[in-house]
């Protein structure tokens, strides 16, 4: 099963949007392997950030990551990215479908609400950075058998 890294960010939490995001990857049928609320501290902020180091924008993203409460997550699943980053929707909210999280509560571009991860690379790289491998839980949903084939 492939695995993704998902964070609602200070501005989706401070919203009261945590239950609705989770709400809406667990109807999909994914399956949540690690779940914490956290502070994040400007080196992990500049560490998931790193391959922005050199934009002019990326001072703002470190602070704004910093700002408040992070929920991150990691959500197990067949096709979990791809399907994750089309319910995530555009970066931009304003250009973001209606139907997608960012389409349906998104305001501006800084204030996104969301990170998912965009490839299996980012991916592993992005869970190995959040959590430790004690922290995933290794479990299977009883519902898994009318998921998956």
């Amino acid at each position: 099963m492939e695995r993704t890294f998902i964070a609602i960010k200070p501005d989706g939490v401070q919203r009261g949007l945590v239950g609705e995001v989770i709400r809406r990857f667990e109807s999909k049928g994914f399956t949540l392997i690690g779940l914490k609320l956290m502070n994040v501290s400007r080196e992990l902020a500049e560490q998931h950030y790193g391959v922005h180091k050199e934009r002019p924008f990326f001072p703002g993203l470190v602070s704004f990551i910093t700002s408040g409460p992070v929920v991150a997550m990691v959500w197990e699943g067949d096709g979990v990215i791809a399907t994750s980053r089309k319910m995530i929707g555009a970066t931009n909210p304003l250009n973001a479908e209606l139907g997608t999280i960012r389409g349906d509560f998104g305001v501006s571009v800084g204030r996104n609400l969301i990170h998912g991860s965009d490839a299996p690379e980012t991916a592993q790289s992005e869970i190995s950075l959040w959590f430790k491998e004690e922290e995933l839980m290794d479990w299977k949903p009883t519902i898994t058998p009318w998921l998956y084939e």
